[in-house]
């Protein structure tokens, strides 16, 4: 087969986005300085994807002037233009003025169809009525205390009604802190020092949980008994000496693994979805086998649900796959829209934290179980109706088929993964199992189809994540699918093609 020629754009005569650049001289300027954009971010075009790559960015530089213009004055008071790395893509981010139902709507005037929900935690969309409604009625009653209001408790009180392995529950106002206190509960109550967790899971920017959450493979070590590698300069050695890395969806390597620290290992902290590296599910009932192994060696069980509590079903990870962990964290939707983190579990464990008894674990914070939260935390929930969940899992699941499928037609290898309304579209037609399966993936073949669903309207985590919202219907799912497949022609110079 002969190589197809390809000829170089010329930003500056390209005719789809003269409207935008002005005159000759103004244009000269403009494509210099998108180069040194592109430059900066380490963008490297190969020969043959250099053209259609460049069109899908022009087309996204021509669609959001405005947001450019407010990118480049942020640089001047944030670093890099930016105060939370995912929501920061290349060239620029655009700069969303409203949001309401399942769309968002740009200061340029464009209309996204949200698939990213604020990184999962909007499962009723912007701005639903019952909730702005709870937020107005506290608002009029005061904003913030400094002292308890019963909606505190009332919160409480539906978290454990879904998560029957909470007997007692605090607040916090992050998953990062939520994390932070499960385990150092769980040194606290079994007196040692060690902790486990899975490479690829995230669970904070904490000192005990930067760790291994995208190491490079040359410097993790072998698959099954992973190196504790930090994800940032900045840890201080001792939290890499007592965290233990260990492969998701290996039994036979995490096994050997505890049993060489059993005396020293004070928790295992797991996803029942792993969320950051590509929403992948737990096979074979591995964590039934985490909850015995933890059981086996008096070890405190941590499940991880910020991402999963709320979404997999009513209880979470923990009812869909019927485990009970020992202590449990949450976040994300539990506040309706507002920042929290939770933690709770076994009451053994929690009081630790009882100000009646010391406390031995002091815990305290200017924000924690903001009223005005819990209000909007109390008004979500009580939207979470089974006949919901049923109704969210459909469109999940239509999600992960049809776009597995339109990308399989075009002869591109892909793996949808996820459950109920979560999904995650991965470049490859290898099978997902874990963190280093993750890794044969083409990363710029990944930024491409961002931009290219971008400039189509459907807005997804750059690195491919998605999830499902309560406004949405077959329709927004149909339109997604629809633009994956069109996308996919301009992938294929740079994927895996799918097995025959």
């Amino acid at each position: 087969m002969s190589k197809k020629t390809v000829r170089r754009r010329n930003f500056v005569r390209n005719p789809r986005i003269l409207p935008y650049l002005g005159g000759y001289a103004d244009r000269c300027k403009i494509a210099f300085s998108i180069t040194a954009i592109l430059l900066s971010f380490g963008i490297l075009f190969l020969a043959r994807n250099r053209e259609v790559y460049a069109v899908a960015t022009a087309r996204y530089l021509e669609k959001t002037p405005k947001s450019r213009a407010l990118y480049e004055r942020a640089r001047e008071s944030l670093p890099g233009g930016n105060t939370r790395l995912t929501t920061f893509y290349s060239p620029y981010p655009s700069y969303v003025c409203k949001a309401q139902g399942c769309r968002l709507y740009d200061v340029d005037g464009n209309v996204l169809v949200d698939f990213l929900n604020n990184y999962t935690s909007l499962i009723l969309g912007h701005a639903p009525p019952s909730v702005v409604e709870a937020i107005r009625q506290q608002l009029e009653s005061g904003i913030v205390y400094g002292a308890p209001c019963e909606n505190e408790f009332r919160l409480a009180e539906m978290v454990r009604e879904r998560f029957p392995s909470i007997d007692k529950l605090r607040y916090a106002n992050s998953g990062t802190e939520a994390t932070l206190n499960a385990i150092r509960a769980a040194r606290a109550f079994t007196g040692r020092e060690k902790i486990a967790k899975f490479e690829g899971g995230y669970h904070g920017t904490h000192d005990w949980a930067a760790i291994s959450v995208h190491p490079p493979e040359e410097k993790a070590g072998s698959a099954e008994k992973p190196i504790a590698i930090p994800d940032a300069p900045g840890l201080p050695a001792g939290a890499l000496e007592t965290v233990l890395v260990m492969p998701y969806n290996n039994p036979e390597a995490v096994e050997q693994i505890v049993k060489e620290n059993k005396e020293d290992l004070a928790a295992i902290i797991a996803e029942p979805i792993m969320g950051s590296s590509g929403m992948i599910p737990p096979r074979n009932d591995f964590l039934k086998f985490l909850r015995e192994i933890a059981d086996l060696h008096n070890i405190v069980l941590i499940f991880d649900e910020v991402i999963a509590g709320f979404r997999l079903s009513r209880g979470g990870g923990q009812e869909h796959f019927k485990v009970r962990p020992d202590m449990t964290t949450l976040g994300k939707i539990l506040g309706g829209g507002f920042a929290i983190g939770a933690f709770g579990g076994r009451d053994d464990i929690m009081s630790l934290f009882d100000p009646t008894k010391g406390p031995i674990i002091p815990h305290a914070g200017t924000f924690n179980g903001h009223p005005i939260t819990l209000a909007a935390g109390i008004a979500t929930l009580k939207e979470l109706t089974p006949n919901m969940y049923e109704k969210l899992s459909s469109l999940g699941q239509r999600a992960r088929t049809g776009i597995t499928k339109a990308l399989h037609d075009k002869g591109i290898g892909v793996q949808a993964t996820g459950l109920a309304s979560l999904f995650h579209i991965h470049l490859t037609p290898d099978e997902i199992i874990n963190y280093r399966s993750t890794l044969a993936e083409n990363k710029e073949a990944k930024s491409r189809l961002f931009t290219e669903l971008l400039v189509r309207g459907h807005y997804l985590a750059s690195r491919g994540m998605g999830c499902i919202s309560a406004p949405m219907s077959e329709n927004e799912v149909d339109s997604l699918i629809e633009a994956a497949s069109e996308a996919a022609e301009n992938l294929k110079p740079m994927v895996k093609l799918a097995q025959k």
